[in-house]
C-alpha cells in the first residue's frame, strides 16, 4: 500500500488548508491527479465558533502522517480511499495530501493516479464503500460521511462566509469577451440533482437588468449544497451540454437565505392585523410575566418581607439601643418614650381611637372618614394609635394622595401611584413611547394599535394587582382546621372583618380643583368601594375638604358613611401638649438638680419645672389655639428660649404675614378666584368675631357677584373653614385658630387697614355709578313716552329713590375715602 506524502512544513500546510496553496486560494492540480471532497467529517454546526479569527489562525489542521494518524475529525479521508481502491480493478491510487475544511464541515483529498486510472473509477469505488461501509458521526448519528468528484476548480477561501442551503449560481465565459449562455431550469437540476435534493430552482427574471445572470438552488439540507458547491465550482459546460458556443463557467457562491423574511413581509403588508397582534401579545406577556411578579411586590410591600428593619437581628439591636436610652432619660429626667409625651392629646381623644376601633370590628361594607383641617393630626390618631394593631400584624397599606397628585405628567403620576403601593415593575416610561408607536400607526392605518394606556387604565391596573394582594393577605391567616373551613372566601371575610386588612389613604382630595385631579380621586373611590363591598379590606379616608361626600357618593351612592370630625385641642390639653414636648425633647446634659440643706439631692427637675417663664401659657395659648402644628412650632421656640409670650406673638406675625402674602396682595395668578378686596372683608369680619354667618357674608357687597365661588377658593386655600350641616354651609371661621389674632393684627394695621378700606370704597362708588347709570337710563326712556300712565308712577318714584340712596352712599363713601387718603399720605 502507498504511503501517503507529507508535507515539509506544517505551517504551509496550515496556510494552504484555509487559503489554497501559497495563499492563491486554489487548490494546484496536474493532469494525472484528481480531488474528492468528504462532508460530514467536522461537525457543521459550530460555525459560530469557526466566525472567531483566532480559532481558524491556532488550530492545526490534522493532516496525514502515516496510515495510523491521519483522522480529520470522524474519518481518516486517506485510509477510505485506500480501503476502496485495495481490492478493486481500480489500480494504484497515491494519496497526495488532505485539505480541511473547518468551517464546511469537510475536507478535500487530492490523489494521484496511475497509469489507466480513471478519476470516476476511484470515485465509484469510494462511493461503493461509502454506502457498503457507512460512517456516521458521533455528533450526528443520522448522517453518513459522503464523498464526490470535484470537477471544477473549488475555491478554497478563508474569508467569513459560512455555508447555507441555499447557493447562487451565477454564468460567466470562461474567457474575457466571450458570452455564456444562461442556464435553464431543466440544466440546473441535471447538474447539480446528483449532489442532493433539491428543494427549488429559482431563475433570474427575465426584464432583470443583473449582470452576469444567475440563478438560486435551494437543497434540502445544508451539507448536500456544500458538496454541490466545492464540487462543481469553476465548471466550465461545454457547449454540447448546453453551455453555448466558447461554454459558460459556474461561479457558486452561498446566499444567506432569509428564512423569516416572510414574516416581515407579512407585518408590514398587513399593518392592521399586525400591529393589534403584537400589541396584544405584549399585554399577555406582561400578564403572564410582570402581573405576578408585581402582586408579589405589593404583598411584600405591605408585609414589609423585605424590610430590613424588620429583622429579628435589626430589632434586637434596637430594643437594646431604646432600653438603654429609656434608661437613661428617667435616671435624668423620669421621663417615658415619646408616645407618653403626647399622652395628653390621645388621652382627649381616646373615643375617636375607640370608635374607630370598634368600626373595624363590625362587619360593614361603607367607608371610614376621618375629617379635620390640615396640622390636626388625623394620620397619627388613626395610624399610629386606632391601627397599630393592624401595623403590628402587617395588614396595614397607607396611600398618600398627595405626591400622586404633585406628580407631572402621566408618566410621574403612574410612578407616584405605583411608590405607594410598592407596584414594581413598573415601565411608566414606555407609556410615552408607546403613545408615539401609536400615533405612527394610527397615521399608517387609520386605527389606534393600542400599544398606549391611558392614565385611567394604568390606575385602574395598579389597583387591581393592590386588590389581589390584600385578598391573599386577608386569606392567609385561614386554616383547614378551622371550624368554618366550609365557607367560600368571600364569606369567610364577610364573616370575620377583624382578618381584613386596612386600607388608609390620606390627604384626600388634596388640591381637588386642579385639572386631571379628579380622575386620579375617582379611580381610588371606585377601587376603594370594590374594596369594602367584596369585604376584602377596611378603608378610612383622612381629608381636611369638607366637600369629600360629593366624590365618594359616586362610588358609593347607597352607603351612610361612618364619619369622625376632628377638632383643634383644648386649652388645657393644648398647654399639656407643649410641656411634655419641652419635658421629652430636653437633652439631659441640660437637667438642674437641687440639693436640700443637709446636702441630699432632691429629684431631678423637669424642663417645665426649670423654666419660670411656662406660667405665660396660660394667658397665651388662648391666642394660638389647638391646632398642632402651631403648637409644636411653639414648643420649638420655647426650647430655644424664648418666653410663651414672645413666641406666641412672633408666630402671630408671621401668621399676619402669611395671609397679607398669600391673600391680600393682588397677584396676576389665574388660577386665584377671589379678589383681594374679598379676602379683605373676611379679614376684617372675622377679626371681631370667631364665627361669622355663611348668609350674611353673601349679602356683603364684596361677594354679590361669585360669592360661593369665592369663598369655597378661599376655603380651598385655607384662609377660612366652612361648617356645614345636612349639607348646607350654615358658617365660616379662620382657617386656623390662630388667624384670628393675626387678622387683629392686621386690621390694627393703619396704613393695611386704609389701603385696603380704600380699595373697598372704590369698588363701592365705581357699583353705586353703575347702578346710577342704570337707573337714569330707565327714567330717560319712560320720559321719552308721549303720554305718562298712572301705573308707572310707582316705577318712577322707585327709580328716583334708588338714585337719591346711591347718591347719599357715594357721598359718603367720599367722605371716607377722603379720611383714609389722608392717612396713606400722613402714615407709613
Amino acid at each position: 500500500m502507498l504511503r501517503p506524502r507529507v508535507l515539509a512544513a506544517p505551517s504551509r500546510t496550515r496556510l494552504a488548508s484555509e487559503s489554497g496553496e501559497h495563499k492563491s486560494g486554489h487548490i494546484s492540480r496536474n493532469a494525472d491527479e484528481g480531488i474528492l471532497f468528504f462532508n460530514c467529517i467536522l461537525p457543521f454546526n459550530l460555525q459560530w465558533f469557526y466566525r472567531l479569527s483566532w480559532t481558524l489562525q491556532r488550530r492545526r489542521p490534522i493532516l496525514l502522517q502515516d496510515a495510523k494518524d491521519d483522522n480529520v475529525g470522524a474519518v481518516s479521508p486517506g485510509k477510505v480511499v485506500q480501503d476502496a481502491t485495495k481490492d478493486s480493478s481500480v489500480g494504484n491510487v497515491e494519496v497526495v495530501e488532505v485539505l480541511p475544511r473547518l468551517k464546511e464541515g469537510g475536507a478535500f483529498l487530492k490523489f494521484r493516479l496511475g497509469p489507466g486510472v480513471d478519476a470516476q473509477a476511484v470515485t465509484a469505488a469510494v462511493r461503493s464503500h461509502l454506502r457498503e461501509n457507512p460512517i456516521r458521526p458521533w455528533w450526528n448519528p443520522f448522517s453518513n460521511v459522503g464523498a464526490n468528484l470535484v470537477i471544477g476548480k473549488p475555491w478554497i477561501e478563508d474569508l467569513y462566509i459560512f455555508p447555507s442551503s441555499r447557493l447562487r449560481v451565477e454564468f460567466l465565459p470562461p474567457q474575457p469577451g466571450q458570452e455564456a449562455a444562461e442556464m435553464s431550469q431543466e440544466q440546473l437540476y441535471s447538474f447539480f440533482r446528483p449532489y442532493g435534493k433539491l428543494a427549488n430552482v429559482i431563475s433570474q427574471p427575465s426584464d432583470s437588468k443583473i449582470v452576469p445572470r444567475y440563478a438560486y438552488l435551494d437543497y434540502a439540507q445544508a451539507r448536500k449544497a456544500v458538496m454541490a458547491k466545492n464540487c462543481l465550482h469553476g465548471f466550465t459546460i461545454p457547449e454540447q451540454q448546453g453551455g453555448g458556443k466558447s461554454g459558460t463557467l459556474l461561479r457558486i457562491t452561498y446566499e444567506k437565505k432569509d428564512r423569516w423574511g416572510w414574516i416581515k413581509d407579512w407585518i408590514v403588508n398587513h399593518p392592521r392585523i399586525a400591529i393589534p397582534l403584537f400589541a396584544a401579545l405584549i399585554a399577555g406577556i406582561s400578564y403572564t410575566i410582570f402581573d405576578p411578579l408585581r402582586t408579589l411586590s405589593i404583598e411584600a410591600h405591605i408585609t414589609r418581607a423585605f424590610h430590613v428593619e424588620d429583622t429579628f437581628v435589626f430589632k434586637w439591636f434596637r430594643r437594646q439601643s431604646v432600653d438603654l436610652i429609656n434608661k437613661v432619660k428617667q435616671l435624668s429626667t423620669g421621663h417615658r418614650s415619646s408616645e407618653a409625651s403626647m399622652q395628653a392629646l390621645w388621652e382627649d381623644r381616646r373615643n375617636e381611637v375607640e370608635q374607630i376601633q370598634s368600626w373595624l370590628m363590625e362587619s360593614s361594607d361603607t367607608f371610614i372618614v376621618v375629617l379635620g383641617p390640615r396640622g390636626s393630626g388625623k394620620k397619627e390618631l388613626v395610624v399610629d394609635h386606632a391601627l397599630e394593631h393592624k401595623r403590628e400584624a402587617r395588614k396595614l397599606l397607607v396611600i398618600d394622595c398627595k405626591p400622586v397628585q404633585e406628580a407631572r405628567g402621566d408618566a410621574a403620576t403612574i410612578a407616584a401611584a405605583a411608590a405607594q403601593v410598592g407596584y414594581r415593575p413598573v415601565f411608566s416610561w414606555i407609556n410615552n413611547i408607546s403613545g408615539l408607536i401609536d400615533l405612527a400607526a394610527q397615521g399608517m392605518t387609520g386605527i389606534k394599535a393600542g400599544f398606549s394606556e391611558t392614565l385611567e387604565t394604568q390606575l385602574v391596573k395598579i389597583h387591581n394587582n393592590t386588590a389581589v394582594a390584600l385578598r391573599k393577605i386577608a386569606l392567609q391567616s385561614r386554616k383547614k382546621t378551622d371550624v368554618d373551613a366550609n365557607l367560600t372566601d368571600e364569606e369567610f371575610l364577610e364573616a370575620h372583618p377583624e382578618h381584613r386588612p386596612v386600607v388608609v389613604v390620606d390627604n384626600f382630595l388634596h388640591k381637588n380643583n386642579e385639572p386631571g385631579a379628579q380622575v386620579v380621586y375617582d379611580k381610588i373611590a371606585d377601587w376603594a368601594a370594590e374594596l369594602t363591598t367584596s369585604y376584602v379590606a377596611h378603608v378610612v379616608f383622612l381629608t381636611n375638604d369638607i366637600a369629600f361626600t360629593k366624590s365618594l357618593s359616586k362610588a358609593l351612592p347607597d352607603r351612610v358613611f361612618r364619619q369622625i370630625a376632628l377638632a383643634d385641642c383644648s386649652p388645657e390639653v393644648a398647654k399639656r401638649y407643649v410641656i411634655n414636648h419641652l419635658d421629652f425633647d430636653l437633652a439631659p446634659d441640660l437637667v438642674v438638680r437641687e440639693e436640700k440643706d443637709d446636702g441630699e439631692a432632691t429629684n431631678s427637675l423637669t424642663a417645665s419645672q426649670k423654666r419660670q417663664d411656662l406660667s405665660e401659657l396660660d394667658s397665651v395659648i388662648g391666642q394660638l389655639g389647638g391646632r398642632l402644628t402651631d403648637l409644636d412650632f411653639l414648643a420649638r421656640r420655647i426650647k430655644a428660649g424664648e418666653t410663651p409670650t414672645v413666641a406666641v406673638k412672633e408666630i402671630i406675625n408671621q401668621s399676619a404675614s402669611e395671609v397679607l402674602k398669600m391673600y391680600l396682595t393682588p397677584s396676576t395668578n389665574e388660577e386665584r378666584h377671589w379678589t383681594s378686596q374679598q379676602a379683605w372683608t373676611l379679614v376684617k369680619k372675622l377679626s371681631q368675631t370667631d364665627t361669622l354667618p355663611y348668609n350674611e357674608l353673601l349679602l356683603d357687597a364684596s361677594f354679590s357677584s361669585g360669592g360661593d365661588a369665592a369663598i369655597a377658593a378661599l376655603e380651598q386655600a385655607e384662609l377660612i373653614t366652612v361648617q356645614s350641616t345636612n349639607g348646607r354651609a350654615y358658617s365660616v371661621k379662620p382657617g386656623k385658630p390662630v388667624y384670628q389674632q393675626a387678622f387683629q393684627r392686621l386690621v390694627e394695621d393703619r396704613v393695611l387697614a386704609a389701603k385696603m378700606d380704600l380699595a373697598l370704597a372704590n369698588d363701592a362708588t365705581g357699583s353705586a355709578n353703575k347702578s346710577i347709570d342704570r337707573w337714569e337710563q330707565e327714567l330717560r326712556l319712560l320720559g321719552e313716552l308721549p303720554k305718562q300712565p298712572g301705573e308707572l308712577h310707582a316705577r318712577v318714584e322707585w327709580l328716583l329713590g334708588n338714585v337719591a340712596a346711591a347718591q347719599r352712599k357715594i357721598e359718603a363713601l367720599e367722605k371716607e375715602t377722603a379720611g383714609l387718603k389722608k392717612v396713606l399720605m400722613s402714615e407709613y
